[in-house]
């Protein structure tokens, strides 16, 4: 079964929200930590709303809707979203003030919204929709969980349109805490330049990526969703490589067949040395093309992956800021993404 892409919304690191022309321009973050680029959520929520919500559950309310109102859709059959962290901001409050007030006299307003399915509970509640509602929280696989429920349920008759999302946010106190374990770079320059910087460690990132999946074409849809494929801590890259040829031969496809490859390298050494050992052999004749130097690494940004893939092949081209538009234009794109070296992803997209 075909499964389209009819919308989408995304807020991101780069310029995404909204829908303007994809990425004409690239924003430099310094640092080792990007933030989104949040838009004025007035816009999309009430007011008296917002006061009362985190910025992730802000974020994903205003992405959602977004993607919502691109597809001209009032309610969808099924709200999914795929969130590895949750809730940190609330979460971190909710601690902080059981340490500070010897878990007494605690408001259970913080714990509640601490919640990861919080995010995809606000999106019905604010549309009324009241049917099918559920959040996949797996680590690296958390979003693509997401997205496999979304296309059972559209393959099995159960739903027509489907909003799909991935969300995580990065906080003060959970940077904090994962820089103790030298998960992120100590001296950086800028995140436009984290491929020319072989120190150990990534970036941090975060993001809110939604997608209106559905069995029928709208006028507008970015794209085709051929085919999705996770698999777990393979032994050595050649298990890699047979999975990635596997995927595809199951598609029909080889690896001839592919115009894009977008590739989930994070800066550092030990990650990316997977990468480069594909790049030498199955993505050998392959256009490669990074993406996690505008979004960050993070468990769900393969989400944003998807946007930009989506986005690319609506297009039919790369945006000029990537500089590697060879004057092809692409129709079938492959994403490979891994986080930790541990969570593997493969998703295919195709042109409608």
């Amino acid at each position: 079964m075909k499964l389209f892409i009819n919308a989408t919304g995304n807020i991101s690191p780069q310029k995404t929200f909204g829908h303007p022309p994809l990425l004409q321009e690239l924003i430099t973050h310094t640092g080792n930590r990007l933030r989104c680029l949040e838009p004025d959520y007035s816009s999309y929520i009430d007011v008296k709303l917002i006061r009362r919500m985190s910025r992730i559950i802000k974020m994903g309310v205003a992405a959602a809707l977004d993607c919502l109102k691109e597809a001209g859709v009032k309610e969808p059959d099924a709200i999914i979203t795929g969130t590895a962290f949750g809730c940190l901001e609330d979460t971190g409050v909710f601690l902080r003030k059981m340490v500070e007030q010897k878990e007494a006299l605690l408001t259970p307003t913080a714990f509640i919204q601490s919640t990861h399915n919080t995010i995809g509970a606000q999106i019905a509640l604010l549309l009324q929709c009241h049917k099918y509602n559920n959040t996949f929280v797996h680590r690296g696989f958390s979003f693509e969980s997401a997205l496999l429920d979304a296309m059972l349920l559209i393959e099995e008759g159960l739903a027509n349109n489907v909003l799909v999302g991935s969300i995580d946010e990065i906080t003060d106190f959970s940077h904090s805490i994962i820089s103790r374990f030298g998960r992120y770079k100590k001296e950086f320059a800028s995140n436009l330049e984290l491929f020319s910087q072989p120190s150990k460690g990534t970036i941090a990132g975060e993001g809110a990526s939604f997608f209106l999946l559905s069995n029928e074409k709208a006028e507008n849809s970015y794209a085709n969703l051929d085919a999705l494929h996770t698999f777990y801590d393979p032994a050595n890259t050649k298990e890699i490589e047979e999975e990635i040829v596997g995927f595809l031969k199951d598609q029909s496809l080889s690896v001839k067949d592919l115009d894009l490859v977008l590739v989930g390298k994070n800066g550092d050494p030990g990650n990316d040395a997977i990468f480069d050992d594909l790049n030498h052999s199955v993505f050998a004749a392959s256009q490669t093309c990074n993406f996690k130097h505008l979004c960050g690494d993070y468990p769900t940004s393969s989400g944003f992956a998807l946007w930009l893939a989506a986005s690319i092949t609506k297009a039919g081209n790369l945006p000029s800021a990537f500089g590697l538009d060879n004057g092809k234009r692409i129709h079938r794109i492959l994403v490979y993404n891994q986080f930790q070296g541990i969570h593997h992803s493969l998703l295919l997209v195709s042109s409608c």
